[in-house]
């Protein structure tokens, strides 16, 4: 091979490309356009809004066709203005007014518990109060009425210290401490007083009350406010109030009102009418008077009746069912029980134990029972008769939170209007309403056989076709369910409460 073709041929491998860097074009092939090259088409003339500008936006604002536009849109915006405020107006004038609440005290907002046997309640005494307020904050429980608890000797005047606390049930210190806790779950305290509560009458005497002795309440009912007891408590209220000097005992709470908190002064009568116990609200200048008229063996006629007479004074009265003994309810009354104290008109005020039925054995103050709501361990040896009483307390309870629960919340129930609807020897009815929240009917029946209800208006109240089953003890009115208000048959030994909407 000559010279020259050696040549020829690097100049032939150096113009030859390489393959990978030949240009792609759709068929494969290489030419065309350069490999990466993208065409991008320009617009010759590309527009651009710009708006106008101020002196053509000052020209174009000032022809009439816009300044009529703009007097239009103006005239527009104030008339549909004028016209909601107008409809605003009319609204509030033609709306029902709202009946103001009347005035309310702490013992007015839920029911009292009463403790009259601490170390019954719990075996540390005071101090045992103490650890059970989480559980009285659960039952809604809005005042404690604690004691006795003083120095005194069974029917010896001469061995009472009010001020004094019967070591066996706890020390100043315990109560100092059961105080400071209690306000601070918003729950008062009160204390009992009764002079002679371990004795057979509480003045020492059925026929009056000796001067010196009077005093000496007067003076422990200030010491103990001072240390911060929300209220005193005295059993045999009529007694009392008959003396000359109740005055000075009488005065002793308004003295000691603490901003808009008042202190209490609650007293309890036995065995008085209820033209009696209105007449002793007038005259005692007693904040709350428990009465026993429930207690008594009477018809359902008359307990209405009693009621009837005295709704009026209902931010007076307290009503329970063996407190004013310092006893628990009587094991009869039951469920249907609760479900009245917590719906009538007034104060409901329990004995401890009320809660799951709890019932005394003797004489004596029964123990309390705290664990109705622990299963028994898995293996352990139940007995029947003792798994059964307590599946009972623990149904009572539950009932006792439900119904304590809705009366703090239902304002009807709270402090609303009371109307009679029906009432017989073994069973009773009655309505509560308040302005425009939903109406309540109890209906209970304490008898041994079924009762059909027939609900009888007063004037001024109209009912509904239907009432919804609120809260229920009878297993043949379910809770929710729809029921004819014409008349109501409700089983023996149970209790409904109904509710209706405000129609307008």
């Amino acid at each position: 091979m000559s010279k020259d073709t050696v040549i020829d041929m690097k100049e032939v491998e150096l113009n030859e490309v390489d393959p990978e860097k030949q240009p792609i074009t759709d068929d494969g092939q290489a030419g065309g356009e350069k490999n990466g090259s993208v065409k991008l088409k320009i617009p010759e003339d590309e527009v651009t809004f710009t708006g106008l500008s101020k002196e053509e936006l000052m020209k174009v604002a000032g022809t009439p066709g816009w300044v009529r536009t703009r007097w239009v849109l103006l005239v527009l915006f104030w008339l549909g203005w004028m016209g909601m405020l107008a409809g605003a107006i009319v609204i509030i004038v033609q709306a029902p007014r709202c009946k103001p609440i009347p005035e309310m005290n702490w013992w007015n907002n839920g029911p009292l518990y009463q403790i009259s046997n601490v170390n019954a309640f719990c075996a540390d005494g005071l101090k045992g109060v103490e650890k059970k307020l989480d559980n009285m904050n659960n039952l809604k429980v809005k005042g404690l009425v604690v004691g006795p608890l003083h120095n005194v000797q069974a029917n010896q005047p001469n061995t009472l210290k009010l001020k004094d606390i019967d070591p066996s049930q706890g020390t100043q210190e315990e109560l100092l401490a059961l105080l400071e806790k209690a306000h601070k779950k918003d729950i008062s305290v009160v204390l009992d007083l009764t002079p002679n509560y371990l004795g057979t009458d509480a003045w020492f005497s059925s026929d009056n009350v000796p001067e010196d002795m009077m005093k000496e309440l007067a003076d422990a009912a200030e010491y103990w406010l001072n240390l911060g007891v929300d209220g005193i408590k005295v059993s045999d209220l009529n007694l009392a109030a008959s003396s000359p000097d109740w005055s000075k005992v009488q005065a002793v709470p308004g003295n000691h009102t603490d901003g808009s908190k008042k202190r209490a002064l609650i007293g309890v009568v036995e065995g008085i009418s209820a033209g009696e116990i209105a007449m002793l609200v007038n005259t005692s200048a007693a904040n709350l008077i428990l009465s026993d008229l429930l207690s008594t063996n009477g018809s359902g006629a008359e307990h209405i009746q009693a009621m009837n007479n005295l709704q009026s004074l209902q931010r007076n009265l307290g009503w329970g069912l063996g407190a004013a003994q310092w006893d628990q309810m009587s094991k009869q009354a039951g469920t249907p029980a609760l479900l009245l104290l917590f719906t009538m008109p007034g104060t409901p005020v329990f004995t401890y134990g009320d809660e799951i039925g709890l019932q005394a054995q003797d004489k004596g103050s029964p123990v309390m029972v705290w664990d109705v709501e622990h299963e028994p361990a898995e293996g352990a040896v139940v007995h029947e008769s003792v798994e059964a009483e307590r599946k009972e307390q623990r149904a009572v309870l539950k009932w006792f939170e439900l119904l304590s629960d809705l009366r703090g919340k239902e304002r009807s129930l709270l402090y609303g209007d009371y109307y009679s609807l029906h009432s017989s020897a073994t069973s009773l009815a009655f309505l509560r309403l308040w302005d425009q929240s939903e109406r309540y009917i109890t209906v209970v029946n304490w008898g041994s056989t079924p009762a059909t209800v027939k609900l009888n208006l007063t004037a001024g109240v109209e009912l509904p076709e239907n009432g919804k089953v609120k809260l229920s003890t009878d297993p043949e009115l379910k809770t929710d369910s729809s029921i004819s208000l014409d008349k109501i048959t409700i089983g023996p030994g149970h209790g409904v409460l109904l509710v209706f909407p405000y129609a307008g």
